[in-house]
């Protein structure tokens, strides 16, 4: 065999082995559930395009040296080219989002995590109302509550409305992890120690699934690791650590524990519904917030 028919062989397997890998991928986000999905999503946006722009430089070089096989090379940059395409999803240039199933499957229903009213700064289950969030399987479903004054762009952090607020558990579990350490960062300038800052991450017992609160002010938090809370038991003031532009609440719903997890995006979000009563501790009833909803806050909170 002959090197340029040696060049074809291969460059044609690893093609068709390519494309089979991501359709193979495709198919299980698309129809699929569970981590098997979360990490074909996680390979589609992150690894597969790494990989694409590789392929390209290499099949570009390897054009210069065989000219021969100019078609089965332009093939080939298709295909990589292919690959590379679903970094526009990371990047957030597209309204395509990790496939969302049915919303009642799964959905957990909290209360409000405040005392006060607060509005839903990003959250819903579209691109436009929640982009930083649906674009990954595990905060699929995620919210960010924010209180006026906020989006300012002030450096000060005193001057946004959530920055030190009292937060409260919106619904009874145990906690499974803590972390008081993080000092918080000036706003819009994300030089973060940490994805996800100060939080509490509380396991739900009758779902056996996992709610996460980020954020919080390092040295506030009130709960420990083991300890099983209620709803309205208080958590801590709210902080700008981690990877946050300005002060804010994450909070979402998860399957995996989060304290056995390789990575925060590594995990399937779930559904998470919030009620809307304003004076009771009845959360049998939710609804999905969008941005720009307000949440009314629950004044039976105590301290």
């Amino acid at each position: 065999m002959n090197i340029s028919n040696f060049y074809k062989n291969l460059i044609k397997r690893l093609d068709s082995g390519i494309l089979i890998t991501i359709a193979v991928f495709w198919l299980a986000v698309v129809f699929g559930n569970g981590i098997f999905s979360v990490l074909s999503w996680t390979a589609l946006l992150l690894i597969v395009p790494i990989l694409g722009l590789l392929r390209l430089i290499i099949t570009i070089i390897l054009m210069l040296i065989q000219r021969k096989l100019m078609k089965r090379f332009i093939i080939s940059i298709a295909i990589s080219i292919l690959m590379i395409m679903p970094f526009s999803i990371t990047l957030g240039l597209t309204s395509i989002v990790y496939p969302s199933g049915d919303l009642s499957m799964e959905a957990l229903v909290i209360g409000t995590p405040f005392k006060e009213d607060v509005t839903v700064g990003w959250g819903g289950d579209l691109a436009k109302d929640n982009k930083p969030h649906v674009i990954w399987a595990s905060e699929r479903y995620a919210y960010d509550l924010v209180k006026t004054p906020y989006n300012t762009g002030a450096k000060d952090l005193k001057e946004y409305g959530i920055y030190g607020l009292e937060c409260f558990s919106p619904i009874s579990g145990t906690v499974v992890a803590v972390c008081d350490k993080e000092p918080d960062i000036l706003p819009n300038t994300e030089e973060f120690t940490s994805l996800e800052g100060n939080y509490v991450y509380i396991r739900i017992e009758s779902t056996g699934t996992y709610l996460l609160l980020n954020h919080f002010q390092k040295g506030t938090i009130a709960v420990t690791i083991g300890e099983d809370i209620q709803h309205g038991t208080y958590l801590g003031k709210m902080g700008n650590s981690g990877t946050t532009s300005e002060p804010h609440l994450h909070i979402h719903h998860q399957s995996q524990d989060p304290t056995k997890t390789l990575h925060p995006i590594l995990a399937e979000g779930l559904p998470l519904l919030f009620s809307l009563t304003r004076d009771s501790n009845d959360i049998n009833i939710g609804e999905v917030l969008v941005k720009g909803k307000m949440l009314p806050g629950n004044y039976n909170y105590m301290r």
